[in-house]
């Protein structure tokens, strides 16, 4: 039975960029990922390209930055000033902070720019913008 919009799966899956580097896998997380298609709890393109396979089929797929996290948004630069980041460390471009939300969620933010009273963060995810490719398979039909 191919799966269908509603079905529950469980995924094996390698994401990696177009260079080759690896960003995430269910390896790393030592066991498939469960999907429901049709919940979008996944990216797009990934719930896409489940679509219609079979338990134990494998395939790779390339996703560009429409079907993965978008293109980056200029409005997520923010600048905040310098004495509300944590002072613990020497803060320079390209290092990655947890950024606290009103309702505790935390998100990751690239420092883009360091100035005498400001940092310009980037809260864009970090895979906006970005081509990906995935290996995936089928493990199980829930």
């Amino acid at each position: 039975m191919p799966v269908k919009n509603g079905d529950k799966i469980k995924v094996d899956y390698t994401g990696s960029l177009e260079d080759g580097t690896i960003f995430d896998s269910s390896e790393k997380a030592g066991h498939p990922i469960e999907v429901e298609i049709g919940a979008h709890k996944v990216i797009k393109g990934f719930e896409d390209a489940l679509l219609n396979m079979k338990k134990g089929e494998e395939k790779e797929v390339t996703l560009p930055s429409d079907m993965a996290y978008g293109d980056p948004n200029p409005q997520l630069l923010k600048k905040v000033p310098k004495d509300q980041l944590p002072k613990e460390q020497e803060l320079k471009p390209g290092m990655m902070l947890a950024v606290s939300l009103p309702n505790g969620m935390q998100l990751p933010a690239k420092i883009v720019e360091v100035g005498d009273t400001e940092v310009t963060l980037d809260l864009n995810h970090p895979l906006a913008g970005k081509t990906l490719k995935f290996k995936l398979k089928v493990v199980d039909i829930l």
